[in-house]
């Protein structure tokens, strides 16, 4: 299930989850620190050959959740490695009390990882405050639910309409419209924007649809170009 998407940072696809009534498919991230930590970013659900993968890749000492919707399945990667410290993104904490989280994410990076992954918070919205990242070595950018780039195939009927019409699906993608309109304060996304951007990403690794291994900056410029 693991894929090496560049150096030292994998992928692995997990199973569709629904989200108001829309199937969504769920991709995780592991970066291997130079210490041999390994680094999990909004893990899916595990199972023992996506357990075995893991392991052989080194011990897990970081459990990252980047933002208020990417929880679901954090208890049972919490169980299975009591020993990793469990990262929340602003407010999950108070939101989600019966899991276990031991820090809580701002932009500036823990130090575990300081100088190998870099991080800035989006802020300006009631209901998406997402934390993205980027990995030094591989040089890309990790962006949770603010790109979605879905298969256009995999969208059908009224749904793959309404995907569509909010410009979901394709290589462009966007985020989707009522995030975009919860954006009340725009300047600080703007920041946040602008931040990512000066970290140069050429590698786009994202959990909703098709990642891309060269251009990513000029990908997140046309984007996120509503903000």
């Amino acid at each position: 299930m693991l894929q090496e998407f560049g150096p030292s940072i994998w992928l692995a696809d997990g199973p569709e989850v629904s989200f108001f009534g829309f199937p969504y498919p769920t991709r995780m991230a592991v970066v291997r620190l130079a210490n041999g930590d390994l680094w999990i970013w909004s893990p899916v659900a595990l199972d023992a050959s996506l357990e075995q993968g893991i392991t052989a890749l080194g011990p897990v000492r970081h459990i990252v959740s980047p933002n208020k919707i990417h929880h679901l399945f954090m208890p049972e990667w919490c169980e299975r490695w009591p020993d990793a410290r469990v990262y929340a993104s602003p407010g999950l904490a108070k939101r989600k009390p019966e899991v276990r989280f031991d820090a809580d994410l701002g932009d500036e990076p823990d130090s575990a990882w300081e100088g190998e992954i870099d991080q800035v918070v989006f802020r300006g919205s009631p209901a998406l405050e997402e934390v993205v990242f980027f990995h030094r070595e591989s040089s890309t950018a990790i962006v949770c639910d603010l790109i979605q780039r879905h298969d256009p195939d995999d969208h059908k009927g009224w749904r793959g309409f309404l995907m569509r019409a909010d410009g979901l699906v394709g290589k462009d993608g966007s985020t989707p419209r009522e995030w975009r309109l919860s954006f009340i304060r725009r300047t600080p996304a703007r920041e946040a924007r602008e931040r990512l951007l000066s970290w140069n990403p050429k590698r786009l690794l994202i959990a909703h649809g098709e990642c891309e291994s060269t251009g990513a900056g000029q990908i997140i410029a046309r984007v996120l170009d509503w903000m």
